[in-house]
Order: C-alpha cells, then structure tokens, then sequence
C-alpha cells in the first residue's frame, strides 16, 4: 500500500464510521480511563463498548475479536463484582500487585492455549465461509487481550503489558477491516496503556512500601 493510498483510505474511513463505532469508541476510551484510576466505573462503561464490538467485529468477519468483546463482557461482570468484594474489616480483597513467577508463567501458558484454539478455529472458518479472516493476526490480538482482561480482574500490575500487545496488534488489524476510526481508538489505547502500566506500578509501589511500615 503506498503512502497516498493508506491517507486515502483514512479519510474514507472516518466518513463511513458509524455512530455505534463512534459510542463503542468513546466508552472504550472512558473505560480504559477509568481502569487506569483504579475507578469501578471501568466495568460498566466499558460494557457499552463491548456488546457493541461483538456486532461490529461479526460485521467486519473478525470473529477473534467478536469473540474476545463477548468475553470482556463476561469478565466485565466478573471484575465489577471482584473489585466491589470486601473482606469482614471492609477492605477491598483485591488490590494492585504484581505477579509472581509462577503467576508469570501461567498467564503465557493461558495466552499461549488461547492462540492455539483461536488461530486453529480461525483458519478452519477461512477456507470453509470467511475467506477476509486474518487468523494468526485476529488470534494473537484476541489471546493477548484475553490475558490482559484476566489480569485486570484480579489487578495486576502486567495486565498492561498484554493491553499494549493487544493494542500494537488491532491498530493495524481494523485498518484493514476498513474500521479507521476503531484503528485510531487502538492506537490512543496503547497511549493509554503505556500510562497505565506506569500509574499501576507506582501504585503497587506505594501499596507495597505501606505494607512494610
């Protein structure tokens, strides 16, 4: 693709954008705010963006995708409980941390299973009904944020670091799709992350430096 041709592209992109991409980019973009924050708001924000993605992503034959929104949406419901639960002295059980080793190890197996099955799945749908799938794109973005949205949930710090991979993967991937604003939305994303990861290990910091006074 030439220079003239990706501007091209844009541009008509940004005119054929939908108003349901257009919420679905903009409570995606509160959502991540909100997460960075540490505010419960993140879950019921970011359910707005999510359904409206399942149908977006089935539209534009990214069934990775569609399949990962369905599953933020699942654990949008299980982070909003997760985050809300205290223990009998009141205070919340799940707080911001970082991951062990072994937790380290666990979260590549998990994104590791979920490629495999992904990308196996996708390339069965390519040479059977839908010849624009991109499976070893679609699966690695979809396995990716998979393991990041886990993460969340419990509050770990290296939930940020799958964000950003998932991020730098879907740029590139709705841009072909022709969903140039979504494409945008992924690269503030990744801005986003990037602050993220900083704000959540400055906090695990803080947190860990009050455990040892």
């Amino acid at each position: 693709m030439t220079y003239e041709e990706i501007l091209r592209q844009f541009v008509d992109g940004m005119r054929n954008t939908t108003w349901p991409e257009y919420i679905a980019v903009f409570a995606g973009i509160a959502s991540v705010w909100f997460s960075r924050i540490e505010n419960i708001l993140v879950y019921p924000v970011g359910l707005i963006s999510t359904v409206i993605y399942i149908f977006l992503s089935v539209q534009g034959h990214l069934y990775g995708e569609a399949s990962v929104n369905l599953y933020y949406t699942i654990m949008s419901i299980y982070g909003w409980v997760l985050w809300l639960k205290k223990d009998q002295q009141h205070h919340y059980v799940v707080s911001i941390q970082y991951s062990t080793r072994s937790e380290w190890l666990q979260q590549l197996l998990f994104c590791a299973f979920f490629y495999v099955v992904i990308f196996s799945a996708l390339t069965l749908m390519k040479y059977a009904f839908a010849s624009a799938t991109i499976p070893w794109a679609d699966a690695f973005a979809s396995a990716t944020a998979f393991t990041g949205m886990w993460l969340m949930a419990k509050k770990k710090v290296e939930s940020w670091y799958w964000w950003i991979a998932t991020n730098i993967a879907s740029i590139p991937l709705y841009f072909v799709k022709q969903y140039v604003f979504t494409s945008v939305f992924y690269f503030i994303l990744f801005v986003m992350a990037i602050f993220g990861l900083l704000e959540w290990k400055r906090r695990a910091r803080q947190l860990h430096d009050k455990k040892q006074e």
